[in-house]
């Protein structure tokens, strides 16, 4: 038994609680440049990310339990970026889904972009490629999934700080 919120729970009751964040993840994408094309056409194969157990539209950021950022981020663009991580609720997770949000992406010698999106909020998952495949975000979504079992308690990890690595894909699913 941990404690979790000052109370004792149960090692079943924290398995089902993990077993239901991890197949049931709403996803609120911030498309910023090309790789939201990319995120359409994977959420697009609804039978795919049904079986995944992630549900691709949530009504806003509100309602989602996984921001899945695609393009490029800029100066400009980052209060907007926090803003809306900020309204997800507890347990957040986030996917750099493309070279631009991972690290800036051909434009990282611009002075108005960001070098990745994870100087502005913490990322779970890297998503490689430019442009990176919708197969490469179902592995993505998987990874997540996987990071979420193994999790054993979200909340906690969130609240000390207490980073785990964030995993990256594999590169062959990155690119053609």
């Amino acid at each position: 038994m941990t404690r979790a919120h000052g109370s004792v729970l149960p090692d079943p009751v924290k398995f089902v609680l993990t077993w239901g964040r991890r197949y049931s993840l709403w996803v609120f994408n911030l498309g910023l440049a090309c790789c939201a094309v990319e995120f359409v056409a994977a959420s697009m194969s609804q039978p795919r990310f049904g079986r995944l157990g992630a549900i691709p539209l949530a009504d806003g950021p509100q309602h989602a339990d996984l921001m899945v950022v695609s393009g490029t981020v800029t100066d400009k663009m980052a209060p907007a970026v926090q803003r809306l991580y900020d309204q997800l609720p507890e347990p957040r997770y986030v996917i750099s889904f493309g070279a631009c949000s991972n690290s800036g992406g051909p434009y990282w010698d611009s002075y108005s972009v960001t070098k990745g999106v994870d100087q502005l909020i913490p990322v779970d998952v890297y998503v490689p490629g430019c442009p990176p495949r919708p197969e490469a975000l179902l592995q993505g979504i998987l990874r997540l999934q996987d990071t979420i079992a193994g999790e054993a308690d979200a909340l906690t990890r969130r609240v000390t700080g207490r980073r785990l690595t964030a995993p990256l894909v594999r590169p062959h699913l990155a690119g053609p």
